[in-house]
C-alpha cells in the first residue's frame, strides 16, 4: 500500500496548504494510512434516516446504496472527489478485507483490554459504539471460524457469551461519526502504524475476550 510516514505528512499538511475540508482528511487517513476501505454513511435525525426510506430498518447505521466505495489506497485527491458529493455523510468502514470485528459488550471489552494490555498481547483498534458495544479489529477471515475456535477453546455455548464476529458484507461507524443519531463512536485504543495495517489474530485475544464476558455475564 506504500504507508510512509512521509506519506501520513502529506496526507495531514494537504488538507491545510488546500482548503481540504477535514472530514476529507480523516478519510483518506483511513484509506492511505490504515488500508481501509470506507463507504459514505447515512445520518439520522428525528429518527428518520437521510437514505430517504420510511421503512429504513437501521436509521443512520447503514451505507448510503447509492454511494461508490472509496477504496483502500486512496489519496487525499481521490477522497475529495468521492466526498465531495455526500457532505456531512457518516464514514463507515468496510469489514472483512483488510480487517473482521470481534463484537462484545463495551463494559467486557473495556475489562478485556485492560488484561490484554498487561499481558503484553497485540492488540489492534478497537472502537466503542454509542450502543454500548466494544468492536475489536483483528486478522480478516476470523468472523467465519469463530464458533469453531472459541468451541476448541472450552465454550461449548459461545452465543451465551453475548459475543459475536463481524465479516464480510458488514460495516463499522468510524469514530468520531454519529450512528444512528445516539452520538458518536470512539476509540478506546487508537490506530497504529502496526497494529492497523496488521491487526492480530482472533486468537491471540479470544480466550481473554470470552473469559471476561463469561464472568461479566455471571
Amino acid at each position: 500500500m506504500g504507508f510512509t510516514i512521509g506519506g501520513i505528512r502529506e496526507i495531514r499538511s494537504g488538507s491545510r496548504r488546500r482548503g481540504r475540508s477535514s472530514e476529507c482528511t480523516a478519510v483518506a487517513e483511513f484509506t492511505g494510512l490504515w488500508g481501509w476501505d470506507v463507504v459514505a454513511g447515512a445520518r439520522a435525525s428525528g429518527g428518520e434516516c437521510s437514505c430517504g426510506r420510511v421503512d429504513c430498518g437501521a436509521p443512520g447505521a447503514h451505507p448510503l446504496e447509492f454511494a461508490p466505495p472509496v477504496p483502500a489506497g486512496a489519496t487525499l485527491d481521490d477522497v475529495t472527489r468521492t466526498w465531495g458529493e455526500f457532505p456531512g455523510a457518516s464514514v463507515m468502514l468496510a469489514v472483512g478485507r483488510s480487517f473482521d470485528v470481534v463484537d462484545v459488550a463495551e463494559a467486557t471489552g473495556r475489562r478485556a483490554l485492560v488484561r490484554l494490555e498487561r499481558m503484553g498481547l497485540p492488540v489492534g483498534p478497537v472502537t466503542a459504539t454509542p450502543e454500548g458495544r466494544a468492536q475489536f479489529f483483528v486478522a480478516p477471515g476470523a468472523a467465519a471460524g469463530l464458533p469453531e475456535l472459541l468451541y476448541r477453546m472450552g465454550w461449548d455455548d459461545p452465543t451465551s457469551l453475548d459475543l459475536r464476529g463481524l465479516g464480510p458484507g458488514t460495516y463499522i461507524t468510524a469514530p468520531p461519526s454519529d450512528r444512528g443519531g445516539r452520538g458518536p463512536a470512539r476509540w478506546l485504543r487508537r490506530p497504529a502504524l502496526d497494529s492497523a495495517t496488521k491487526p492480530p489474530a482472533a486468537r491471540l485475544l479470544l480466550g481473554t475476550l470470552a473469559y471476561v464476558a463469561h464472568r461479566s455475564r455471571a
